[in-house]
């Protein structure tokens, strides 16, 4: 069944479910009984169809009768992931053996086709679990995740409108509400140019116009004359999907007829450094021996694509590998799969396998160089000198944090930044930052008058520490020492005169001393 066919079914509650068997559910004291139909069972949880609707209900505080009740010492977890070839090929296989090794659970593989394989976990006495896997496109794997055809879909960007309307009408919950993402690594969306090619720095709207075929010659966005020639990924990739939505539709238009589609990224590389008239879209870990463009703006700033600006989300383009789950609750063996999935021997995997982890790292005062000297060209009445020495004083004897926090508009997190929280709040559970002292510090956009910024980026600030705190369940406070404070517009990272230099500048970072 194509995308929209499995959309459009799922909208009209058409999805084939598991056969489904009458069941009687009793509560142990035998005080309350439940009837209904059995929908699924996880290992921990009923899910029954009932008069009152669908109901979930903990196994240990019931009994059950009838023909649907499953037999409790052979149940097997069924899990199936489905989504984009980036992390079906390669990242989810990886991250699936390490987690049975951790687990000491022995592992096979019984392979479909190049599309299809089931992963077996099992122990010394029987299978406990099958993780299916579905290598196929983020389209497919939302609309699989939609039609309940599939557990957790394998995607590189977020819901569109479209599918956020199909999951609300066909009972698969709201796809953007609750935490329904997990970013479990990243990569970046990057141009990229052959190394004789002498442009290597453009804006948004320039990349725009070369992959939209706007400009049809590199004189158009400041190199020779010469024509441009578009390579690029298939259309329903999810890099292709992703690049629509963050460079070409917000400046109007959309992916030239004209370009050269290659189904694989290595291929797309090698044809972009073999062509100087050339200019591809790949991602940072697909570059091969082509020269990535950094992404500019017209007040002179540049951000290279590097791991260290995706860690930060510096980079304009960072690209979150995502993991979407259902709106009920997924089986035990799959949470614990998500849980490893954020740890560190899930990042040693991530990297291995050519992606960037979300580790915290640090970098000291001293790195800042280039950001200071746009602070410095920006001193004026807005931000004076004044302002500038206070935040040299307040940070110069600290190290800044790889975990930084951007906001999607007014004070909602933006999806990596809603794990950065997690993230932190663990790091702080573990002691790692125990002795020292954290500084959540607020910065703005240069919209609107800088005292009004200022006093909004010092709310972000103290939102985002409230944040981690609340995460940090079990953590020593009486170890650790957070604070906030903000400077407002005066260290930005990229031009105000764009939405997705705003968006940049609009951040907390953390510093550590």
């Amino acid at each position: 069944m194509g995308y929209f066919s499995r959309i459009i079914c799922a909208a009209l509650l058409c999805a084939a479910p598991a056969v489904a068997q009458d069941v009687a559910l009793t509560s142990r004291d035998g005080s309350v009984r439940i009837d209904g139909t059995l929908l699924s069972y996880d290992g921990e949880f009923y899910r029954v169809d009932t008069i009152y609707g669908p109901l979930t209900l903990d196994g240990a505080g019931v009994t059950c009768a009838g023909p649907g009740c499953p037999d409790l010492n052979a149940f097997i977890a069924d899990v199936t992931f489905s989504g984009t070839r980036r992390m079906a090929d390669v990242l989810i296989p990886a991250l699936i053996q390490a987690f049975a090794e951790r687990n000491q659970l022995t592992l096979t593989r019984e392979v479909v086709d190049d599309t299809q394989s089931t992963f077996i976990l099992s122990d010394a006495e029987r299978v406990r679990a099958r993780f299916g896997l579905r290598a196929t496109t983020t389209s497919e794997g939302f609309a699989d995740l939609i039609a309940e055809e599939a557990d957790i879909a394998l995607v590189l960007r977020e819901p569109r409108p479209v599918e956020e309307q199909m999951a609300a009408s066909s009972g698969s919950g709201n796809l953007v509400k609750g935490r329904r993402a997990r970013v479990i690594a990243l990569d970046g969306m990057v141009a990229i140019v052959a190394p004789d090619q002498p442009v290597k720095d453009l804006s948004m709207e320039q990349l725009a116009a070369a992959f939209s075929g706007n400009a049809t010659n590199w004189t158009e966005i400041g190199g020779a004359d010469v024509p441009i020639i578009v390579q690029a990924p298939p259309p329903n990739a999810g890099l292709s999907e992703a690049f629509e939505d963050r460079v070409l539709a917000p400046n109007g238009v959309s992916m030239t007829s004209n370009a050269t589609r290659q189904p694989a990224l290595e291929d797309l590389a090698d044809a972009v450094a073999g062509d100087s008239f050339a200019i591809g879209l790949t991602t940072l870990s697909e570059i091969g021996n082509a020269d990535p463009v950094r992404i500019s703006g017209s007040c002179g700033f540049e951000q290279a694509p590097s791991v260290a600006a995706l860690r930060t989300e510096d980079y304009p383009l960072t690209l979150p590998l995502m993991l979407f789950t259902p709106a009920r609750r997924l089986p035990l063996v799959a949470r614990q799969f998500m849980d490893f999935t954020a740890s560190s021997s899930a990042d040693l995997v991530i990297r291995r396998a050519g992606f960037v982890d979300q580790a915290i790292t640090t970098s000291d005062f001293n790195t800042q160089g280039d950001r200071l000297a746009h602070a410095i060209s920006a001193v004026g009445d807005e931000v004076p000198i004044e302002e500038l020495k206070r935040l040299v004083e307040t940070l110069r004897d600290r190290d800044r944090l790889s975990t930084t926090f951007r906001f999607e508009s007014g004070t909602k997190l933006d999806v990596q930044s809603s794990e950065n929280i997690l993230r932190l709040g663990r790091a702080l559970e573990t002691g790692e930052f125990d002795g020292k002292t954290l500084m959540f510090v607020g910065f703005s956009d240069g919209e609107g008058p800088a005292r009004p910024n200022k006093a909004l980026a010092l709310r972000r600030a103290r939102l985002v520490m409230g944040q981690v705190r609340d995460a940090s369940t079990i953590a020593d406070f009486s170890r650790i020492q957070l604070q906030s404070d903000a400077f407002g517009e005066a260290l930005p990272m990229a031009c105000d005169d764009t939405a997705w230099g705003r968006a940049i500048n609009r951040r907390v970072e953390v510093w550590v001393k």
